[in-house]
This record gives structure tokens, C-alpha cells and sequence, in this order.
């Protein structure tokens, strides 16, 4: 049976789930900006990490890596992967975060070699020891979710832009949408991929909210001298202090791994956290940063437990949550999508995921 369901939110997560969908369902996409993908899905730091995220959200990024290693031909054919390594690293005295950390992941299959650093990023200050796991690579964000976006409308789905939605309200098995353009759509699922807005989402659907807070994360793009070599890992800090990457021409990319509480918006770097940032990396490389060539910010929202929400409402009728993914939605997008179709009768679930670690009435 063909349903018609509305997905509020375009983003990665809303994108990925229409791709699915479409042809078999009547799929309208509602965006709230006037392009998708703004808030979060524009500005990810774009790797792939099979441990970023931790133990609960491996699972997921591990069954996404077939699907973005070689997407089938109506995806492209062509891999959104690129080889880059991730070492994860800690001052050569204290062993301790690298083996809880490779602890955490004891029998996941994923290749982890203990290494001098030093063998990998030139230039360290100090002795420091590192974790190397050739799995992590770069993602090609953007081609990924238009991707997504071009496979749900040539399967039929509709994107509607600026247009948020105001007011939903379910009688005799079906949905009544107000959006803010003025238009009136109905719907038979209501699927809530609205990010940092999920919560609110929810109740104006009349849920009760889980509990998804957004948080800002600042980024920084920096030319330094010597130029960053390309085979440069991401660098991550066992301490959850920072992690920078390179990007072409010799720059890199920084983070202080931030997370500050924000209200559901558009973010902008704070100075102070771009200072930090930068403070940071110079404890550990000796190169000379030339000039701060970019700084943004971005949204990554979570979950009480910081694991995403995928399935139907406890208690609201028609209700789906594909929401609180954190910062991980790009590199888990593929199986999360899976994940919630085959929730909604569509497709088969992934293969290695358990469903019950992320459904919404774990909550109570």
C-alpha cells in the first residue's frame, strides 16, 4: 500500500530516509531553510571513523562503510570515500586513554595498531604515542546528500523549501500540516528528521520530547607553515581534546571538540573557542599557523544517552523519529536510513544493528 509521508527536515538524515522511501510511498521532503542541509549536514568536519562516536554508534557507521565504499549505480557507482587513517594519540607517559579506548572496541573487527606518532605527523612537540586505524576516511559530504536528494526526486518525492512546519494535527488515521509558506498537506506518517528542531517538532505533533539538546562545535581553517603534508591523518586527542585534519593545499582543519548547549539556531564560531582551538594544536605541532583562513560552527544534537532516536512514537499515533544522531549522522547515514525504512515496511534492517539500542521509549 502507498502511504504519504511527510519528512520534516532535508537534511542528511530526512534525505537519505526520502531515497529510500520514494516510489513505493508518495514522499514530501519539508525544509524549513531555503536550501537543505544548512545547519548541520553543510558543515560536518566530513570523515568517516568507525570508533567516532563510541560503542553504540559504531555499529551503525560500521554497516554505512559497503554502502559508501561502493554505492550502487542508482547512487552514482562512484565511492564518497577517500583513503585517509585516523590516529588517535596520547602523551607517550600515559598509556591509560589509549587502552580504555582500544578496550571499548575489543572484538568490533576494526584494526587498530599501536605506533610512535611521530611515525605519522611530523613535526610533534614532545613524545606522544599513537592508536593507527586505517579504516577512517573522508567523506564527500556534499555529493553524498545530493545524492540522496536527486535519487528521492527522480523517485517522485517532493522538496519544499522555506516551508516549516507550523501546526500538525491527526484525526481519522491521517495528518493535517500547516507549513509556514501557508500551505495545507496531508500526510498518513509524519517522520520528525528535524535535527536540533526534533524536540520541537514533537510537540507541536503533540509528543512528548525526548530530550534532544543541540550543541554548537566550532571548526578552523588554518594555513601553516610547513604545509600540512596530504597523507596526514586525523589527528584525534585520546583526551577529547581537539582533532585537526589537512585539507588540499597544505591547510588544516581544527577543532577544540566543543560542545556548548545552544538553542536550536544558526551558530557562529566564538572567538574564544577558535583561540582554544588554535592553543591547542600549537601544544602538539611545531608548525607555524600563517593565517586563520576560515572559521564556522555547527550543530550536532543529542539524545540523553547520545545515541540516535529511530522508530515509531510510544504514544502519538503515526509518529516516526529519525533524530538525535549527534555528530556522527554523516558516517551512519547509509545504515540509519536502512534502519528506519525497514522500521516503516520498507527494506530489510542492516545487517549487525540492533534496532532497540535506539528506539524512542527508551526514554520511559
Amino acid at each position: 500500500m502507498t502511504r504519504r509521508i511527510a519528512i520534516v527536515g532535508a537534511g542528511m538524515a530526512g534525505a537519505s530516509l526520502a531515497a529510500l522511501l520514494a516510489g513505493e510511498d508518495r514522499v514530501v521532503l519539508l525544509e524549513a531553510e531555503a536550501h537543505p542541509g544548512y545547519h548541520a549536514t553543510g558543515r560536518s568536519a566530513a570523515f568517516w571513523s568507525e570508533t567516532y562516536g563510541g560503542p553504540g554508534v559504531q555499529p551503525l557507521t560500521s554497516a554505512s562503510g559497503p554502502f559508501l565504499h561502493a554505492p550502487p549505480p542508482e547512487f552514482g557507482g562512484a565511492s564518497f570515500l577517500s583513503a585517509r587513517g585516523e590516529l588517535r594519540i596520547a602523551p607517550a607517559g600515559d598509556p591509560a586513554p589509549l587502552d580504555a579506548f582500544a578496550a571499548e572496541f575489543a572484538g568490533s573487527g576494526i584494526a587498530m595498531v599501536r605506533e610512535d606518532a611521530a611515525r605519522r605527523v611530523p613535526g610533534l612537540c614532545g613524545g606522544w604515542q599513537g592508536l593507527w586505524m586505517p579504516s577512517c576516511a573522508d567523506i564527500d559530504v556534499a555529493r553524498l546528500h545530493a545524492a540522496y536528494l536527486a535519487r528521492a526526486r527522480r523517485l517522485g518525492a517532493e522538496l519544499r523549501c522555506d516551508a516549516a512546519l507550523v501546526e500538525a494535527t491527526r484525526a481519522d488515521w491521517m495528518w493535517r500540516l500547516r507549513l509556514s509558506d501557508g500551505a495545507i498537506l496531508t500526510a498518513d506518517v509524519l517522520v520528525d528528521a528535524a535535527g536540533a528542531w526534533a524536540d520541537r517538532v514533537a510537540r507541536i505533533a503533540g509528543a512528548r520530547p525526548v530530550g534532544i539538546q543541540p550543541y554548537r562545535r566550532t571548526m578552523v581553517q588554518v594555513r601553516v607553515d610547513p604545509p600540512a603534508p596530504a597523507d596526514l591523518p586525523v589527528v584525534m586527542d585520546a583526551a577529547g581534546g581537539f582533532y585537526f585534519k589537512p585539507e588540499p593545499g597544505g591547510r588544516v582543519w581544527l577543532t577544540p571538540h566543543d560542545e556548548t548547549p545552544v538553542d536550536p539556531g544558526d551558530v557562529a564560531a566564538e572567538e574564544l573557542d577558535v583561540a582554544v582551538a588554535i592553543d591547542r594544536m600549537q601544544r602538539v605541532v611545531d608548525w607555524r599557523i600563517e593565517a586563520v583562513e576560515r572559521r564556522w560552527a555547527g550543530l550536532r544534537s543529542f539524545a540523553p544517552d547520545r545515541l540516535p532516536v529511530y522508530g515509531w512514537d510510544p504514544k502519538v499515533e503515526g509518529l516516526f523519529w529519525c533524530a538525535g544522531q549527534g555528530g556522527f549522522g554523516i558516517q551512519t547515514a547509509p545504515a540509519g536510513a536502512a534502519l528506519c525504512a525497514a522500521l516503516l515496511g520498507r527494506g530489510a534492517m542492516p545487517e549487525g544493528v540492533d534496532p532497540d539500542l535506539y528506539r524512542p521509549d527508551r526514554f520511559g
